[in-house]
C-alpha cells in the first residue's frame, strides 16, 4: 500500500515515514500542498495522511480539492485539536481525523479500518467522492448548518474480521473486532468473549498491533520498534515473555501464532 504523507515537517515526517515502512507501507512525501496536488497524479497513492499547517495552502483546502478529483481515502494528522476543526475536517471530505501527538499502532489501525471501508463501497482514486459540505460548522453559521445523515452502515468482512462502518468519526471507528477479541483503542479496553480483561500497556500495544492486521506477521524487529521503541538485538527474551503472557490472558489456544525465525501473527481463525 503506498500511502503520501502531507507534512511540512522534516522531524516528524521522517519519523512518521519510518515507522510506516517498517509496518511494509511504501511512502512518499510531499512538503507543502502543492506538491501533494501533483503527487496524486503522479503516484497516484492509495491513502494520504494529511497535516493542516501547510506553508503554502490549508489542509482543509487541499482535502476540498483532493475530493473535486479523487476518492483517494484521506487521513488529516494534525495539532489542532478543536471539535470545531474535527467536523469541519470530517464533512470536508476526510475519512478519519488524527490528533497529534498519536499513538502509531492507533493511526496504523485506522489507515486499515479506512482502507477497508473505502474498498466495501467501492471508492478508489479514479473518481471524486460526493461533493463535500463545504467549511462546516463555525460561528457564524452554528445554527444554520448541520451535518448530512450518514449512509446506512453495511456489514463488511476483512479476512474473518467483522467491521460494521458507522459514521465518520464514530466510536465504531475506535474498535478493533477480530472475533471474539474487541480492542476500544480509546478507553485501552479488551474484552475476550464478552469479558473484559486487564492488560499491561506494553501488551495492550503489542495485541492492538497484531490486531490491526490479522493473518499478517509481523517482524520482531518492527514489535520491538512500535511497542518498546527499540532495538530488537538482544532482547527475544523480553518479547516471548510479553507474548506467554498475553496469550495466557485472552485464553484463545492458537490466537497469537510463533512464525519461527521471523515474528508473529494475529490468527483471525483462531479467534474466531
Amino acid at each position: 500500500m503506498l500511502l503520501l504523507v502531507v507534512e511540512d515537517d522534516d522531524r516528524v515526517a521522517g519519523a512518521l515515514a519510518g515507522s510506516l515502512r517498517r509496518h511494509g507501507f511504501d511512502v512518499v512525501r510531499a512538503r507543502t500542498g502543492t506538491l501533494a496536488l501533483d503527487m496524486l497524479n503522479s503516484a497516484q497513492p492509495d491513502l494520504v495522511l494529511l497535516d493542516l499547517g501547510l506553508p503554502d495552502r490549508d489542509g482543509f483546502d487541499i482535502c476540498t480539492r483532493i475530493r473535486l478529483i479523487s476518492g483517494v481515502p484521506i487521513i488529516m494528522v494534525t495539532a489542532r485539536a478543536e471539535q470545531a476543526d474535527r467536523l469541519r475536517g470530517l464533512y470536508t471530505g476526510a475519512d478519519d481525523y488524527v490528533v497529534k501527538p498519536f499513538d502509531v499502532l492507533e493511526l496504523i489501525a485506522r489507515i486499515h479500518v479506512v482502507t477497508r471501508r473505502s474498498h466495501q463501497r467501492g471508492g478508489d482514486a479514479s473518481g471524486p467522492h460526493p461533493e463535500p459540505v463545504r467549511g462546516g460548522p463555525g460561528p457564524d453559521r452554528a445554527r444554520a448548518w448541520s451535518p448530512p445523515a450518514p449512509a446506512p452502515a453495511r456489514p463488511g468482512q476483512y479476512g474473518r474480521r467483522q467491521y460494521a462502518p458507522g459514521p465518520l468519526g464514530s466510536d465504531a471507528d475506535q474498535v478493533l473486532s477480530v472475533g471474539r477479541i474487541s480492542i476500544d483503542l480509546r478507553a485501552r479496553e479488551v474484552t475476550v468473549c464478552g469479558r473484559e480483561t486487564a492488560l499491561t500497556r506494553k501488551e495492550f500495544n503489542l495485541l492492538a498491533q497484531l490486531a490491526g492486521a490479522p493473518g499478517v506477521v509481523f517482524r520482531r524487529e518492527q514489535i520491538f520498534a512500535e511497542v518498546w521503541g527499540y532495538s530488537s538485538e538482544g532482547a527475544s527474551h523480553t518479547l516471548e515473555v510479553h507474548i506467554a503472557s498475553l496469550r495466557a490472558k485472552l485464553g484463545l489456544p492458537g490466537v497469537i501464532e510463533t512464525v519461527r525465525g521471523i515474528g508473529y501473527r494475529l490468527s483471525a481463525k483462531a479467534a474466531g
